[in-house]
């Protein structure tokens, strides 16, 4: 069976339990769209927890790990903002930790892992913007 984004009302469901969000690819350059999504993030709310290789202390005032099984915090959601063919890693990290929502930015594509996710029980959006759908879904919160 292909892989099926879940509805609308699942995902309301989901965000409004999410309170902490590990950011997977966040760059430090306030023009890139993991920047802005992960800034925009925090004005409403959300913790966000950077995730990248690239050694630096910060970024947007968090603390900086180097993949998910570092973070000593509990992750509600994972934000994926790297290439799809290194996506079924993070996927595989996040089932390893049970992380309950596992959201793959627009453009990000990985089938194979969104169904892994799945059969584990996860939820899993793909190629979708968080912050897009957040707005989307929460305009009253937009006010």
């Amino acid at each position: 069976m292909p892989f099926q984004n879940p509805s609308d009302a699942q995902i309301q469901a989901l965000l409004q339990m999410t309170r902490t969000i590990a950011v997977v690819g966040l760059s430090d350059k306030p023009q890139r769209a993991s920047y802005i999504v992960s800034q925009r993030l925090q004005t409403w709310g959300f913790a966000i927890i950077p995730i990248t290789a690239k050694p630096q202390a910060q970024i947007l005032g968090a603390v900086v790990y180097r993949q998910l099984s570092d973070v000593t915090t509990p992750i509600d959601c994972v934000d994926v903002f790297v290439r799809s063919e290194i996506v079924g890693d993070v996927v595989d990290q996040a089932i390893a930790l049970g992380i309950k929502l596992i959201w793959l930015q627009k453009g990000i594509v990985d089938e194979a892992a969104a169904l892994r996710a799945q059969a584990a029980g996860l939820c899993i959006v793909m190629d979708r913007c968080l912050m897009t759908e957040y707005q989307r879904l929460f305009p009253e919160r937009m006010l």
